[in-house]
């Protein structure tokens, strides 16, 4: 174990997996502020967990949404008790999202938008006998059986025809050929989400978009605790000596900033928690008339990291099994509404306010695009008469319903007209193309954490015999957890800085639904209705 009294520690990556793992080095292990340093490539923290003006055009963009759940962010909660709110003196971050999820309920009415258009039951989950067989089969069957193996190699066409698989598609970005010891993941970790899938009721959200409700506290939390952050640093290579499989140390950084290439060598003490992999890696943004460009040479440091790494032991994973961009990429797009023409014809639509109505999702959109409108305002500093809305698309290469070209290929405003055809918005068409901005994102490696792998694709968070360094992200193996949940990033930071420091301290255990008898009856109920 290390001493925290004595211990540099070196972070390489600003995201929220580094961010936890700064709070807890000074909250938990004792570790002065001073005596941590964040490496980060670019030119602001916060990762994947993001928010900001559009840098294509006026008006706003968030690369992705997330949707988080009481029961399975324990690791998230715990961090955020500590950390205070920026506008709500006397209570944390944590008691500020539950306050405004006690004013804001999710309780969505048009989950599902059919031809039309009109609202689906989406109470009507479809599973037929089969389907709930087959179902059932894989819960029962143990990863180490599973395998590599995909998703629709365990599913009959029924399946995936049916409204709850389009519903849970959809709330975690599962493709067909993902990866079924995910898909198995996230079944027993959100189980509790059968009876409620329809609504999204167990849905939280946070005040604002998740930059600035957790990821700028979390900043400024850590910045106020002398914590020293290096923008604009990218760490090529890390040297270990691993003569000795028993017991591996990392001795030296290399680093790439602006004034040139610079080692940082690291004591006997010392320690470094690397990011692996990047979900918004090489993500690029497009205008109301241009696409977002699609990236495929890897540009961005956290995957050329992990291959460089990769390459020095045989138990430090296997990035290449997630380098299909064809098959993890998605388009996201974000609107920002000038006046309150469009939104107000969605709430009229949909029969939700802003906040309250989480997905809707276009099941017949040859794009199978999904829309989500948050509570306004979604950022802090947004104009009057202002607002924002976020959407993405699963099937970016397939040529829309009404606009005769794949997703990928559109600028924002041809996005916004296949989204107002299919919703039937004809009249208020020409209105709302001319008062809304549209900044699409193409995101390369948006569901790649999904891919079909074996059990040492992902490295150990402490791999075999690591003395002082440590793996993070959503690329990191953690038995029974979900992958791309910001509660994934949290939980393995946790675990690196207790089994490091020897943190006395219990970490969170993984929430099933099948643990409690009432959880799983209400599951059953639901999917066999």
């Amino acid at each position: 174990m290390l001493d925290s009294k004595n211990a540099h520690v070196w972070l390489v990556g600003g995201g929220i997996a580094s961010m936890a793992a700064a709070t807890f080095l000074i909250r938990d292990a004792g570790l002065p502020g001073h005596r941590i340093h964040i490496l980060e490539e670019l030119g602001l923290a916060g990762g994947s967990l993001d928010g900001s003006s559009s840098p294509t055009q006026p008006g706003y963009v968030t690369r992705g949404g997330r949707m988080l759940c009481e029961e399975v962010y324990q690791c998230l909660w715990n961090l955020l008790e500590g950390i205070p709110s920026l506008e709500k003196p006397g209570l944390s971050v944590r008691q500020e999202i539950v306050a405004f999820n006690e004013q804001v309920h999710t309780d969505a009415h048009a989950r599902l938008i059919g031809h039309g258009p009109r609202i689906l039951d989406a109470q009507q989950y479809g599973l037929n006998g089969r389907d709930r067989a087959e179902l059932t089969r894989l819960l029962a069957t143990p990863e180490a059986l599973l395998g590599a193996r995909r998703i629709d190699e365990l599913f009959s066409p029924s399946f995936f025809a049916s409204n709850f698989w389009q519903m849970w598609r959809t709330t975690f970005a599962f493709q067909n050929w993902h990866s079924a010891i995910e898909l198995r993941r996230y079944f027993l970790r959100f189980l509790q989400e059968f009876p409620r899938m329809h609504t999204l009721a167990g849905v939280r959200r946070t005040p604002y978009n998740q930059y600035d409700s957790i990821a700028v506290p979390l900043q400024r939390w850590l910045l106020a605790q002398g914590v020293d952050v290096r923008f604009g640093h990218r760490v090529t290579d890390i040297d270990f000596d691993q003569h000795d499989r028993t017991r591996r140390r990392a001795t030296q950084l290399h680093v790439l900033t602006a004034q040139g290439p610079q080692a940082i060598a690291l004591g006997d003490g010392d320690a470094c928690f690397v990011t692996l992999g990047s979900i918004t890696a090489d993500a690029t943004y497009g205008s109301n008339t241009e696409p977002a460009e699609l990236i495929r040479d890897r540009r961005d440091g956290a995957w050329s990291l992990w291959e460089t790494l990769a390459r020095k032991a045989d138990d430090f994973g296997r990035p290449h099994t997630f380098f299909n961009v064809d098959d993890n990429k998605w388009t996201s797009f974000t609107l920002t509404m000038h006046g309150r023409t469009l939104l107000d014809r969605i709430i009229s639509f949909s029969g939700n306010e802003p906040g309250t109505g989480a997905l809707m999702t276009l099941v017949d959109s040859n794009w199978l695009m999904s829309l989500v409108v948050p509570h306004q305002p979604h950022f802090p500093d947004m104009p009057a008469d202002t607002y924002t809305a976020w959407g993405y698309g699963l099937f970016v290469d397939a040529p829309g319903n009404f606009v005769d070209k794949p997703m990928a290929a559109c600028g924002g405003r041809e996005i916004l007209d296949e989204l107002l055809q299919h919703l039937g918005f004809d009249d208020i068409r020409a209105a709302a193309l001319a008062s809304t901005d549209v900044t699409p994102v193409m995101l390369p490696y948006a569901s790649a954490m999904f891919a079909p792998r074996k059990p040492t694709d992902r490295p150990r968070v402490l791999p075999e015999g690591a003395a002082n360094f440590a793996f993070l992200g959503q690329h990191v193996e953690l038995p029974e957890d979900t992958v791309y949940t910001v509660e994934y990033s949290v939980h393995c930071a946790m675990h690196a800085v207790y089994q490091l420091f020897g943190v006395n301290k219990p970490i969170p255990p993984i929430y099933h639904g099948l643990h409690d008898p009432q959880v799983g009856l209400q599951a059953l109920t639901a999917a066999f209705s």
